[in-house]
């Protein structure tokens, strides 16, 4: 592996540059970086530096969030030490969930950046508004169509880029028409990638092809009435990933919406997604396994949301209101012989025909205390049922997903019901002129089981290799307390949170090892619930050094323990962050940036005595980066940048383990090597 001196990348990051001073001084602002309040970060698609391959490898540019790498799609985002179903990730209002038991597909998996307006992450338990869970955060994937005034009657912009390496080819198109009582928008993204090599020439399978189309209808009789019914498909083919031993050939989703609001506070949002997901092991890659296998699977996700916002006459703004998810899972496992077509041997019931369904009710208020103070309190009940429609039925040799349960567990399937109660209180302190603040909140947040904790029911001959959900798992209870402080000076701000989670019942993967609850010691991946406590920070300063020049720096870090067992949780972050320095004019920017983290030596990654989940003690890494933007004129602007100067050879420490069999070198998946994009962007 390639290592180059963190110094020497520090250097050139931070290496004063002289120019001739402007006569003219433009305004100060920072490109889709600048945090609202500690914990919450909202960024404009449009202001995006870089090629973000799908909305979880935009994410990890956000301080604060992570995402594990399994191929060169599907990143699954990370924050605050907590993924999958930890977040609540809605695209443009809906659920969608996958439909890979394995997560090939996160939600995140069917958002290509180019196709949203905005995207917020919010970090922590700050809102119960978005369903139930959400401990480690939220996340708001949006289209934001605005109305058209008069004589206005069409807007639109289209685009497309290159990434050399994986030889990347972007093109989308966002396209409006319509007048002041209404519109249509159609928007559409292709992008089709090669394997990329890493810092040391070694190929990863990262190919992929993607296609997507959105079809938007808005009524909008005056400002504050819309009505918007929108049609969206997602095509994925042909996707290669080196961190899983099956390959994608189809990941198919489709999505309807419907939205309304009025003048009086009142929304609504309705729903219905679709995903049907194929993963094998041979029709895109030389069959290095003794059998053929193939598992197709299907998500389908349907709910909403109806809430009513209002404010009092002494500024209390209350918000009321009433969702429902229901979300069905089903996925089977074939096997075959090398010779064989395709393989039709059912070998497991992986999600047998599950059912999770979950009433929620909710109330937030926001209303100000003495002068300038501010006061939120949130309160959440959900009802949440899930069931097991086929978890009797019998696989290969008679195995059942109930015989699975039973062995592991001493229980079988039954209809599983909870009654779950979380909240917050947050209290914003106002300092000096009102602009800055301290807060503290108090948050409970209470998360179900999903579908593969539960009920996942894949066998296997070789007890390793088996995966069992275990149906009598408790909900977890997150319960967090955060500290926070904006500051904002003349040439500087500050943003920073600190946060202690303690959690009752956090639910582990891990392997049979006759745990308590486990009566198996055959290292088969379970799951089981434990106490864990999970505590850290996120950083950000923002500083303007002088007239053009401008800096960046960001810090976070979370250490996550198994208390009931005293080791560490896998696939934690560690310390890490970014240095960006850049030079503004009113149409140009050149900048650069160091992306960093620290060696994390605690991990789980003994399959003996732990999860195994983790690869390795992972190393730490220095990448630069270097980017620039020009406004040619109003309506065009071109990108262009190379990320990783100096070809690294790294991979993030989430970053699924490699079993590659035809690149076995590299430990973990690494991120790309040396690369060069290129973007152009108009408006008309």
């Amino acid at each position: 592996m390639k290592h180059k001196p963190l110094v020497l990348s520090l250097i050139l990051v931070t290496m004063p540059i002289f120019a001739e001073e402007p006569t003219t001084l433009p305004s100060v602002t920072v490109e889709g970086e600048y945090l609202e309040e500690p914990g919450v970060s909202q960024k404009d698609t449009g202001e995006v530096l870089g090629t973000p391959v799908d909305g979880g490898d935009f994410l990890r540019a956000i301080p604060g969030v992570s995402g594990t790498r399994m191929g060169g799609h599907g990143i699954d985002p990370i924050i605050r030490g907590q993924g999958e179903t930890r977040l609540n990730i809605l695209l443009d209002g809906a659920y969608v969930h996958g439909g890979c038991p394995n997560r090939m597909d996160p939600p995140t998996a069917y958002s290509p950046i180019e196709t949203y307006d905005t995207v917020t992450v919010i970090k922590g338990s700050q809102t119960v508004i978005y369903g139930g869970g959400g401990s480690g955060g939220t996340v708001l994937f949006e289209r934001k169509t605005p109305r058209f005034g008069e004589n206005q009657f069409f807007r639109g912009k289209i685009g497309g880029g290159y990434t050399s390496n994986s030889k990347t080819k972007d093109l989308f198109g966002d396209i409006a028409v319509g007048s002041t009582q209404g519109f249509a928008r159609g928007i559409v993204e292709y992008k089709d990638a090669e394997n990329y090599k890493d810092g040391s020439g070694n190929e990863t399978r990262s190919a992929l092809s993607s296609k997507t189309g959105n079809l938007i209808l808005g009524y909008t009789p005056d400002d504050k009435t819309r009505v918007e019914l929108s049609f969206e498909a997602n095509r994925l083919d042909d996707v290669l990933y080196s961190g899983a031993g099956m390959d994608g050939p189809m990941a198919d989703n489709d999505t309807i919406r419907l939205k309304y609001e009025n003048e009086w506070g009142t929304k609504l949002a309705l729903y219905y997604s679709k995903v049907e997901h194929l993963m094998d092991n041979y029709s895109l890659r030389p069959l290095s396994a003794p059998m053929k296998m193939r598992v197709p699977s299907n998500s389908k996700t349907q709910g909403g949301r109806l809430s009513h916002n209002w404010l009092t006459d002494n500024d209390q703004e209350w918000t009321l209101g009433i969702d429902y998810q229901h979300n069905n899972r089903d996925a089977n496992r074939f096997i075959g012989a090398p010779s064989v077509s395709t393989p039709t041997i059912l070998q497991s019931i992986m999600w047998p025909d599950v059912d999770l369904k979950q009433v929620g009710l909710f109330a937030e208020l926001a209303m100000p205390v003495r002068a300038a103070d501010l006061l939120k309190l949130g309160l959440r009940y959900d009802r949440v049922t899930s069931e097991a429609a086929k978890a009797k039925q019998k696989a290969m040799g008679g195995v059942s997903p109930n015989t699975l349960y039973t062995r592991y567990y001493g229980k079988i399937a039954d209809e599983h019901s909870e009654n779950n109660i979380g909240g917050f209180i947050r209290y914003e302190h106002a300092l000096s002129n009102n602009d800055n603040f301290v807060f503290v909140s108090l948050s409970r947040s209470v998360r179900t089981a999903d579908a593969t904790e539960r009920f996942l029911a894949a066998n296997n001959n070789k007890a390793a290799e088996r995966w069992v959900g275990n149906p009598d798992l408790d909900p977890e209870q997150h319960h967090e307390i955060a500290l926070g402080l904006f500051w904002k000076a003349d040439r500087w701000d500050m943003n920073t949170s600190v946060f202690y989670n303690d959690v009752n019942d956090y639910i582990l993967r891990d392997r049979a090892h006759a745990q308590s609850g486990i009566l198996q010691n055959d290292n088969a991946s379970i799951y089981r619930n434990v106490d864990a406590e999970l505590y850290g920070f996120e950083w950000a300063t923002n500083i303007k050094l002088h007239k053009n020049w401008f800096s960046r720096l960001t810090l976070d870090y979370v250490h996550a323990t198994n208390t009931t067992d005293d080791r560490a949780i896998a696939q934690t972050p560690p310390l890490s962050g970014s240095l960006n320095l850049d030079y503004k004019q009113a149409t140009w920017l050149l900048g650069s940036k160091l992306g960093f983290a620290s060696k994390q030596n605690r991990v789980d990654d003994d399959l003996n005595t732990g999860s195994g989940l983790d690869a390795r003690q992972s190393p730490g890494f220095g990448v630069l980066d270097f980017y620039g933007r020009v406004n040619i004129n109003k309506q065009t602007m071109i990108k262009l940048g190379v990320n990783n100067v100096f070809d690294n050879t790294y991979a993030y420490h989430v970053n699924r383990a490699n079993v590659d069999p035809f690149n076995p070198e590299p430990v973990q998946v690494n991120e790309p090597g040396r690369l060069f994009w290129l973007n152009v962007t108009m408006k008309f």
